[in-house]
Formats: C-alpha cells, structure tokens, sequence
C-alpha cells in the first residue's frame, strides 16, 4: 500500500456491496471477453494494475474500475485516479473478480474501458516518424508484444491492418503492458490501402521479411534508416503475403550471424524498429 491516501479513500466503496458473478454489472463486462460484445459496446477490459494506471491517464478512457477490498486498498492510488476522473470504483468479491479476468494469478484490479482507435488519416496527421503495421498477425500475444515495442522504440502509431488480431483481445491488451494507451491504434482491413497512405504521407514502407534482398544492417550504414518510416511486419506462421511486401519500398532482412535459423515475429520486429529509432534520432538536430 503506498500510504499517500490510506485511511481516506475507503468511504469511496467501503459502504458499496461487494459486486459477485451474478451482478449486474459484472455480468454486462464479463461479457467483453468475447470480441462481438467488444464490437457491440466499443469497450474492453484492461486487467492489472499497470495497464489499469496507463488507462486512467486517457482522458475518458475508463468507465468503471472493479477491484477487491484488498486489490482497492493496495492500490489506492489508482482509486484516488478513479475518484478524481469521476470513475466509479465497484468493490467484487474474489469469485467476481475471477469471472473478470483470464489470467490463473489475477492482480486484483479490472477497468472497463472506451476503445481507443483512430482512423489512419488522423494518425498520420500527427506526422509520426515511426510506424508499425501488423498485416494479418492473428496471435494476440505477438501482437501486443510488437505494439508494447513499438512504443518503446518511440513510434507514434501502430496499425492492425487486414486480418489482424482484435487489439482490444485480452492476450493482446495484457501483452502491450500499459502501451495500448500511449500511442495512436488504427485499425484498417485493406493493408494495401494502408501502404499507399503511409507511403503519401511521406513514409519509406519497410517490409521485414526473411527473403528481403536488402539487408538491414547495409540499409543503417547507407543511411537509408534516416527518414520517416513505416515497417510492415507479417505473421509468425505465413509472414508478409507477396502481393504486399512487393508493395514496400524494399524488402529487409534481419542479418543472421549465428547458427540460428530465424528470428521470431517480436525479436525481428524489435530489431528493426530499434534500428530506425537510433537513426531518426541521430538524423535530430543538436540542442
């Protein structure tokens, strides 16, 4: 317990019955686990408290916070959060709280939260100099891991283009560990409308693949990382579908200098991203 509100916060839900399986409540979120009620609401659940603190920084971007008596006391600072933001905060029971999340070893807190996807065009309005588009990754894991990275490497966007895994999956939203909130989601069905816009708003397209004719580390030495750049990353399985990589402006490998075959979708994605970042910043002028 960090102490700063402790004692104080309690009247907030200590009066409140405790919410069970069967509430309400705790019924209409349970369901946001299956995507078609996600679709229906244009809500998702976050569990955690990482990802519950990151969702409480969006303005209006929770709607309820569920938790138990001692996940609420323990992280009493996401209820102050709550309580400033007027969120109501919904005391459960542990069999309420179960009900809410996937995971065997739960942290106590769940919110229900306001989907955040922008359409492409205002994305790229910002004029983000780092994107990542996932073409068609279906494993939700994989998909959270690139986007979690993608926001550590710096990039403004990520784009969930064609078949791609629902972000707002629960697998998903845990694996990007707070990042979902902190940078624009698109999600857009026709990918290679997505590399024609990416491309007019001035970004190189990138195709990472492991039969790229370019090699990354040659493509940094000639200073071809230098400019505004959008990488397209296909799935684990079937990787970047042809039709699409040829659409790139160059096809880029990851160099293999050991005995390994191949790199999987999150290590190759993380390489190339890392990659960009360091060149677009030494390309910033010196303050």
């Amino acid at each position: 317990m960090s102490g700063q509100h402790e004692g104080r916060l309690d009247h907030v839900w200590a009066a409140e019955p405790r919410f069970t399986p069967r509430t309400p409540r705790v019924v209409a979120a349970r369901r946001l686990h299956r995507r078609r009620d996600r679709e229906a609401t244009g809500r998702f659940l976050a569990e955690g408290p990482q990802a519950v603190r990151e969702a409480l920084t969006a303005a209006g971007g929770v709607h309820e916070l569920f938790g138990t008596d001692d996940a609420l006391r323990r992280y009493d600072e996401l209820v102050a959060a709550a309580v400033a933001a007027g969120v109501p905060v919904s005391p459960v029971t542990d069999d309420g709280l179960a009900a809410l999340t996937e995971t065997v070893a739960p942290q106590g807190v769940v919110a229900v939260c306001a989907q955040r996807h922008v359409p492409l065009a205002a994305a790229l309005a910002r004029a983000p100099r780092l994107v990542a588009v996932l073409a068609g990754i279906r494993d939700p894991g994989n998909a959270g891991t690139v986007l979690r990275t993608a926001d550590a490497a710096g990039a403004g966007a990520v784009v969930f283009a064609g078949d791609a895994v629902d972000p707002y999956n629960g697998k998903c939203v845990r694996a990007t560990a707070g990042s979902l909130f902190h940078l624009d989601v698109v999600r857009d069905g026709d990918p290679a409308a997505v590399v024609a816009a990416l491309r007019g708003a001035g970004l190189t397209v990138l195709a990472a693949t492991g039969y790229g004719d370019t090699d990354l580390d040659d493509l940094a030495d000639d200073g071809g990382l230098g400019r505004p750049t959008a990488w397209l990353f296909g799935s684990e399985a079937h990787g970047l579908p042809p039709e699409l990589a040829a659409a790139a402006d160059a096809r880029v490998r990851v160099p293999l200098h050991g005995r390994a075959e191949s790199l999987n979708l999150a290590a190759a994605a993380a390489v190339c991203l890392y990659a960009s970042a360091r060149a677009l910043r030494h390309r910033e002028p010196r303050r």
